[in-house]
């Protein structure tokens, strides 16, 4: 499975409009909240303990006193009867040493913390952060400028002057896996640690197919031209809001030229050096990303001719 997908809430979406209910189990002290701080999840327990650790999920009278009465509170879903939330409390000046949440646990970034849960874990991290991410960048209304207000417990603003509505987005991304013969293609981003690279990626523009993409991605990125185009698979991307289209697309030959506006390097690498680097290695002086990210499952998927 890639990280950020599998959730293991039922998301229970006809039930976000019954505010009636939202509120019943908002205030029901079986439920369980999932405090984000600065876009933070919390994690339980002690910061020495080795992963897997347990998210920070407590009950509403532990951290109701955190927020602001009007920060974002999102309902999640539901853990067979018992509702799951996400509440912003960035207000907090210190909530893992200071006030109800100290002792219990600590705050970590979002990449980090999903390395350190449980893959079903990992995807409620996806899922909160992006959400309270969203609310946080739309707190007014882009068509008339007026604050707007939360609605169906979070999955929609509401301008009360122009009564636009406005729905949590998210931006589809093509990341790709140029392939030819033995070899596939992988780039180094100007902003990339040294010897880090990945499957190159961009967005797609309105009116694009996602073959579309990927065809105009490697030609802009690397000077590829390439034939088939292929799905493979998706992953949740929530930094801000993401949904990472993963692909592999058959190269015409192996000509390339990185863009040297995004990419420092681009370069062939074959299936036998694949194999070693998503297993950790280090080959010619190159690795690539680790498990989390689509980009390591697509290199492994060729290194193990798994590809579709």
């Amino acid at each position: 499975m890639i990280p950020f997908s599998g959730s293991p809430l039922n998301r229970a979406s006809e039930k976000r409009i019954d505010q009636n209910w939202i509120e019943s189990k908002r205030r029901d002290s079986s439920s369980l909240i999932l405090p984000i701080w600065k876009l933070e999840p919390m994690l339980l327990g002690s910061e020495k303990a080795d992963p897997p650790v347990s998210l920070g999920l407590v009950h509403p009278e532990v951290v109701d006193s955190l927020a602001e009465p009007d920060a974002p509170c999102v309902f999640l879903g539901l853990d067979g009867d018992v509702a799951v939330f996400a509440l912003d409390i960035a207000a907090a000046k210190d909530p893992a040493n200071e006030g109800p949440l100290a002792g219990l646990g600590y705050f970590r970034d979002a990449r980090v913390a999903a390395q350190m849960v449980s893959l079903k874990a990992a995807a409620i991290i996806a899922q909160a952060k992006a959400i309270v991410d969203w609310h946080q960048r739309h707190g007014f209304c882009p068509k008339c400028g007026t604050p707007t207000k939360l609605m169906d417990a979070g999955y929609r603003r509401l301008c009360g002057k122009c009564n636009s509505e406005h729905f949590p987005r998210v931006d589809p991304v093509v990341i790709m896996l140029a392939t030819h013969g033995e070899a596939c293609l992988v780039g180094r981003g100007k902003l990339f640690p040294p010897g880090m690279f990945s499957a190159l990626a961009g967005f797609i523009e309105p009116g694009e197919t996602i073959e579309e993409a990927v065809r105009r991605e490697l030609m802009e990125e690397a000077s590829v031209k390439v034939g088939a185009v292929r799905y493979y698979a998706t992953q949740p991307w929530p930094f801000p809001s993401s949904l990472m289209i993963g692909c592999f697309a058959d190269a015409v030959s192996r000509d390339v030229k990185a863009d040297e506006t995004e990419l420092a390097e681009v370069r062939w690498i074959e299936r036998r050096a694949a194999r070693e680097l998503v297993e950790g290695k280090a080959v010619e002086g190159i690795r690539v990303p680790p498990p989390i990210a689509i980009a390591h499952h697509l290199i492994k998927a060729f290194a193990l001719d798994l590809k579709a």
